[in-house]
């Protein structure tokens, strides 16, 4: 059973969400939160699964409710409602430790599957939409913890350390929006070895999922926005 918070300040709009996700065997709704403190505190006395977070809220908006509930080091993973899907708040809500972003106006089996996905790990956002959005918004945001600060070398940089050539050069092509089968096609893998890389880049690099790491690869220079 997965566990799901609703956080939007519009009641029609939640009514709207519960009662979809309601409908499934396989889910079911802990709570209601109209902005984000409220949905800061039920995460952590919920402990849901995924937290459906939308971004424009008052006082306490979706970013940094996301920054908290993720700060906070719980299972709970959030995905984000957006307006647009293009929209700069989606690249700020990935970048604060999202695993995903969703337009309000998607299909019912689009968030149901995207909320699964979650769940389970996984990031909702396809990796080459993932690469179009950050390329689209990396120059428009407040800077990152690092992005003011001389460029290191990826080979040297603390975050890269730990990953080995192989690792580095398939985060490099994860950044640059390449599938598993891509990867697997044009490096003349497996795809069962390369989701073997990825799962140990993932471990060793501290990212909580797929889009994490594109973010890490931005963050450390390995792809730049084009």
């Amino acid at each position: 059973m997965t566990t799901v918070l609703i956080a939007d300040d519009q009641p029609l709009q939640r009514f709207g969400f519960r009662m979809l996700l309601e409908s499934q065997d396989d889910m079911t709704v802990l709570g209601e939160a109209a902005n984000g403190s409220e949905a800061v505190r039920m995460t952590a006395e919920l402990h849901p699964d995924v937290v459906l977070m939308d971004v424009r809220m008052p006082g306490l908006d979706g970013i940094e409710a996301t920054r908290r509930i993720v700060a906070a080091g719980d299972r709970t993973r959030v995905l984000i409602l957006t307006t647009f899907d293009l929209d700069e708040y989606a690249y700020s809500g990935l970048r604060a430790g999202a695993s995903g972003f969703l337009v309000k106006d998607a299909q019912p089996e689009e968030l149901l599957s995207g909320v699964r996905a979650v769940a389970t790990g996984d990031a909702v956002v396809a990796p080459g939409l993932t690469r179009r959005l950050l390329d689209a918004y990396a120059h428009h945001l407040p800077p990152g913890p690092r992005e003011d600060a001389p460029a290191m070398n990826p080979v040297t940089d603390p975050r890269l350390a730990v990953l080995t050539d192989r690792e580095r050069e398939i985060l490099t092509v994860i950044g640059q929006g390449w599938t598993n089968t891509e990867i697997a096609t044009r490096l003349h893998l497996a795809e069962s070895t390369v989701k073997t890389h990825v799962s140990r880049i993932l471990a060793k690099t501290g990212s909580r999922d797929r889009v994490q790491a594109v973010i890490l690869a931005y963050d450390t220079k390995l792809v730049k926005p084009s």
